[in-house]
């Protein structure tokens, strides 16, 4: 570890990072340095009153507390772990998927997949063979180490309490308050529990305070610009950065945080006059660090997620057929290739999350009221369509020729299953897309109709081999252009109402030059006895930067479409406004009976009200400290002291508000355990509070007092919720007294009071 400074003999703030001189400015032998950067220094009478002094980092002092923090950490997080051998909440979902990985089976989700490939490297060290499914038990089986699995993610709960410990030696603190934010992250019951099964949260959570720590580190070696401490830290910090995004999209919070703090320290560079030089040195510096270097290990899992995972499995809808034929055991690997008139067809969108082009025996409600046309992102028999020519030009298409489709080709779609005719007509628009045409499913193959007469317009031959004019199985992205009306058969993704199933709208876009993707199309199947099959996979190809792009926006769909039903009871989920104040605790799982093994989501309330007091009353502080000094009221600062309650104070109480406050504008579902990464930072402006106001007002004998008071007050809480914590299989109605607000539910159901 890098020191943070170094105390004079008189009690003054002097280290290598901050200049020492009596009037703050940097020598000549400093300004002739190529990488020297002169930083603003607040300027301000020395206060009375002990100097403001920093905390230099002692080996074997820290490293004893930092053993000690990780020693209890480790007890709270193991202890009883493996009482429960159930599946336990979303254990069942990342077990799954754990599975998914041994068997080499591609998947979809909504997270990205670091934390996933971490619960499958233990699977892995475990000894198991992908076999248990917790789809089909929710007992795990003898030969499935539960235990083992739980202790590896505890790990990233234990290094949670020496991270916090190291970053606010980071932001100097002092020693008591250093530990005493360790032991906040320990007795908190919320971070406790969460760290005790297969979840992704835990590892997001120690990226996150390691990239807090990181950036903190960094922070302290801003006036020793390139030096190989700077650059540690600096790439540590990016380093964090990239694995902390990829274990969650909540990450890239952390992004955001490091991003803005940069920002403002590149303006006070400006600020100061750096030269251009300089300045690019530093913007490069930060770009290649902060930027490409998260950027290349998010794209590295995807590349490692993609290499893993070559089988076909439940998630191949979620990408294009090309990327679909590439996985081995796929349907769509051997198949037909040139497209022949009377092939049964699957056409799917290529616009992200529409879907299959489908339709079945249900009506539009309003409209024509004919047959629904929609996109359905399942393999389902209602998929199929029959590709023929227009009336007057058909032939027996068992027997006949065999007769490629070209582009320009005017076609007919028969629905196999109903025997109807994709449709479209003037006389009325969409349901949801107004400004489109209707499209349905109507009319018979032998009725002399022009709104069923569809022409093809190839847009794409992938196939370097493939005729350019014909159209091909999944290598040939083409448009269908209503011959009566000029509009383009388009799928955007737009959910139907219940009426429609939940599934995606097909519309015929008006726009005569629409050349978006969602007018684009491919087939995905092709099935006709008289065509040879052939092996896509030497035909078809894609490059990593698609599957990674199309891939992330198949996830960022999957995100926004976790919505929560108003019309249907949760128990599980919480608003944002409720998190910070406890309001909704969380059963951990369904059965809530006496004998089970029940565990309750609920934070340490001491903590979690203290922190949160602490997180609403910093702004007004700021406001309070500023007003003083713009009236010109007598100093209380010491020298340097309020640089360091800015530099503190900017990165928890910031990293508080952007890992918090976004989730107001999410439309998605959310539970309070989306709150954890706040509450980090929370907790540690806590400590950096307590530490600052007992600099300030106390001696320090009533510091340690103050320190002692909270801690022993913290465990006290944290011991009378520790059955819900540790596991309790007794009645819950011996925990009444537990239940200090009417809203948790620990034995009464909060939506029935």
């Amino acid at each position: 570890m890098t020191s943070t400074g170094n105390t004079s003999k008189g009690g003054g703030a002097q280290t290598d990072q901050h200049q020492s001189s009596d009037d703050d400015k940097p020598s000549a032998a400093q300004k002739r340095h190529k990488d020297f950067v002169a930083y603003p220094i607040i300027r301000e009478p020395v206060a009375t009153g002990i100097p403001y002094q920093l905390v230099e980092w002692n080996t074997s002092l820290d490293g004893l507390a930092m053993l000690f923090l990780t020693l209890v950490c480790a007890f709270t997080r193991l202890y009883r772990i493996g009482l429960r051998s159930n599946v336990t909440w979303d254990e069942s979902h990342f077990v799954k998927f754990s599975g998914f990985y041994l068997n080499r089976t591609f998947y979809h989700d909504v997270h990205p997949p670091l934390a996933k490939m971490l619960i499958a490297l233990a699977d892995v060290l475990a000894g198991h063979n992908g076999t248990f499914n917790p789809d089909t038990t929710k007992t795990y089986p003898d030969y499935y180490s539960y235990r083992f699995m739980r202790c590896f993610t505890a790990l990233f709960g234990i290094g949670l309490a020496p991270l916090a410990y190291l970053t606010c030696l980071q932001l100097n603190m002092r020693r008591k308050a250093c530990m005493l934010a360790g032991l906040f992250v320990i007795l908190d019951n919320a971070l406790c529990v969460m760290s005790r099964f297969v979840l992704l949260d835990e590892p997001l959570l120690f990226f996150t305070a390691a990239s807090l720590c990181s950036i903190s580190g960094f922070q302290n070696m801003r006036h020793r610009a390139f030096s190989p401490a700077w650059w540690r830290w600096l790439l540590l910090t990016g380093v964090s950065l990239g694995l902390v995004s990829s274990c969650k999209w909540v990450g890239f919070l952390t992004v955001a945080m490091v991003g803005l703090y940069t920002i403002e320290e590149l303006l006070n560079l400006f600020a100061d006059f750096a030269p251009t030089s300089a300045m690019l040195r530093h913007f490069s510096a930060r770009a290649v660090s902060l930027v490409a270097i998260p950027l290349l290990i998010y794209m590295t899992c995807f590349k490692a997620h993609f290499i893993v995972l070559n089988r076909s499995g439940p998630g191949d809808a979620t990408m294009p057929p090309a990327f679909q034929a590439r996985l081995q055991g796929s349907k769509l690997s051997n198949q037909p290739f040139t497209v022949m008139y009377g092939s049964v067809l699957d056409l799917r969108s290529m616009y992200p999350g529409s879907g299959l082009l489908h339709s079945h025996a249900h009506k539009y409600p309003s409209g024509s009221q004919q047959q629904q046309i929609t996109c359905y992102n399942h393999q389902d028999k209602n998929n199929d369509w029959v590709i023929m020519r227009r009336l007057g030009e058909e032939f027996n298409y068992t027997t006949d020729p065999l007769l490629p489709v070209r582009d320009g080709d005017i076609v007919r779609l028969m629905h196999k299953q109903t025997s109807s005719m994709l449709h479209s007509h003037r006389a009325f628009t969409a349901p949801l897309t107004t400004v489109d045409y209707e499209v349905t499913a109507y009319g018979k193959s032998s009725w002399n109709d022009t709104n069923n007469d569809w022409k093809i317009a190839i847009h794409k031959e992938e196939s370097s081999s493939a005729a350019k004019d014909e159209l091909h199985t999944i290598t040939t992205q083409f448009r269908l252009r209503h011959v009566a009306t000029g509009c383009w058969l388009s799928a955007a993704a737009v959910k139907l109402p219940s009426w429609g199933f939940r599934q995606n709208e097909v519309t015929c876009s008006r726009d005569q030059s629409s050349k978006s993707d969602a007018s684009l199309w491919a087939v995905e199947r092709h099935v006709n006895s008289r065509v040879p099959a052939v092996d896509m996979r030497s035909l078809v190809k894609t490059s990593f930067v698609q599957d990674f792009v199309r891939l992330n926006i198949e996830m960022a769909r999957s995100n926004n479409a976790l919505i929560p039903d108003r019309d249907k009871h949760n128990h599980l989920e919480s608003p944002p406004w409720s998190w910070p104040f406890l309001v909704y605790p969380m059963r951990m799982l369904g059965s809530w009976n006496k004998g089970d093994i029940k565990y309750y989501e609920i934070g340490n309330p001491l903590l979690w009200w203290a922190s949160t007091l602490a997180c609403l009353l910093f702004p007004l502080q700021l406001v309070y400290y500023y007003a003083r000094k713009s009236r010109g009221i007598a100093n209380v600062w010491a020298p340097r002291e309020e640089q360091h309650f800015w530099n503190a104070g900017k990165l928890l109480w910031g990293g508080w508000a952007l890992h918090y406050m976004p989730f107001f504008l999410m439309g998605r579902v959310t539970y309070i355990h989306h709150y954890l990464p706040a509450l980090y930072f929370a907790l540690l402006l806590l400590a950096f509070e307590v530490d600052h106001f007992g600099r300030r007002m106390l001696g320090g004998r009533l510091q340690v007092v103050l320190v002692l008071v909270l801690g022993a007050a913290a465990t006290l809480v944290f011991c009378w919720f520790a059955p819900l914590t540790f596991g309790y299989t007794g009645s819950m109605d011996d925990l009444k007294h537990r239940q200090w607000l009417p809203t948790w539910n620990i034995y009464k159901d909060k939506h029935s009071m």
